[in-house]
């Protein structure tokens, strides 16, 4: 059985805080981190940038978040930051709002004692690599106990670089609840180190590293240990997220697609024009320079002249609203879309 923070990330319901980029452990040649998060102190709820509480509550009520996962850089380094939104968190969702931290250092009791009193559930210890086989009797070891004296439930999440006996010993001892392996990927942020590590992406994949799967041998068979494909993060936890987004803030007239991607139309003509055609209000939406509306709408009236022109726009239902894919509507064509309404 997998633990409560997975299973809510495998339905879409982890919303992903981003307390801060910077990270003084050392630089680990595999880390992911992308270049615009990385040594930053911008904090993103999701993809939304944090300027204030509000923007936290209403992005983890934008996807119906039933948790929350804490990241960087290195959260424990700004433990008063961390702490203050997890008490956030707790307050406006309950004590059922699912929390886990992601941390690269120990921290002590102190750092353990105060998450937990802010309301942290779950931590997710990430050993420097360099240590790995030789944590027993060191402060790694200890502090799993120590997370577990003071309320919160220890755990190992590393990637699959190579296998460790030493953490299936730390879960036979019921030192950790569980050991998380994500597939080793490569990244914008880590790719040209990753190459300098003798590194290679596995054939006909984007991210996955080759020879990522070898780790299974040796610790798959674990009951507590638990492998992360790429693949099962991007079509299971990313398209489940989007879906419950789009669920949320779709229009009447949006389209959701089977990617949880929304579908729209757009066209520069006037509110007049539309009424003047006899489209119902709940069919469009007036913006600053141009009218979103229904696309299947939309295609057909460029088709019969209507409207001279416009285009259908797929697009993420995320703060930033990135759009996948736009397609040109002109008298004569048409956009041939296909979508698969929720």
């Amino acid at each position: 059985m997998i633990s409560e923070g997975c299973e809510q990330c495998a339905k879409g319901g982890k919303m992903v805080m981003f307390v801060y980029g910077y990270c003084d452990q050392r630089d680990c040649f595999y880390c992911p981190l992308g270049e615009n998060r990385k040594n930053v102190t911008q904090m993103y709820a999701n993809e939304r940038p944090i300027e204030d509480d509000q923007d936290v509550i209403e992005e983890a009520k934008r996807m119906s978040a039933l948790g929350t996962s804490i990241t960087g850089g290195e959260p424990q380094e700004v433990l008063d930051r961390t702490c203050h939104y997890l008490e956030l968190l707790k307050d406006e969702f309950g004590e059922d709002h699912h929390t886990h931290l992601y941390t690269g250092i120990t921290g002590g009791r102190e750092n353990m004692r105060r998450l937990s009193e802010a309301g942290l559930d779950e931590i997710r210890f990430h050993p420097p690599l360099e240590l790995w086989g030789e944590m027993h009797g060191t402060e790694w070891e200890e502090i799993l106990y120590i997370a577990r004296e003071e309320g919160l439930t220890p755990a190992f999440e590393i990637p699959g670089i190579r296998a460790e006996e030493e953490f299936l010993e730390f879960l036979d001892e019921g030192a950790a609840d569980f050991c998380n392996i994500n597939e080793f990927e490569m990244s914008d942020g880590n790719y040209r180190r990753m190459q300098e590590e003798g590194f290679e992406l596995k054939e006909d994949h984007m991210s996955a590293v080759e020879g990522s799967h070898d780790i299974l041998e040796q610790m798959g068979d674990h009951e507590k240990v638990y492998f992360c494909t790429s693949v099962f993060k991007d079509a299971a936890q990313h398209r489940s997220r989007l879906k419950r987004m789009a669920r949320n803030i779709r229009r009447e007239f949006d389209d959701t697609t089977e990617d949880g991607t929304l579908v729209y139309g757009k066209a520069w003509v006037s509110e007049a024009r539309l009424q003047e055609l006899g489209v119902p209000e709940e069919f469009y939406a007036v913006k600053s320079d141009h009218v979103e509306l229904a696309w299947w709408l939309l295609e057909e009236m460029v088709e019969e002249g209507d409207v001279p022109k416009g285009e259908i726009v797929e697009q993420y239902p995320t703060y930033d609203g990135t759009v996948v894919e736009r397609t040109p509507l002109s008298g004569g064509s048409g956009g041939n879309r296909a979508t698969a309404d929720d």
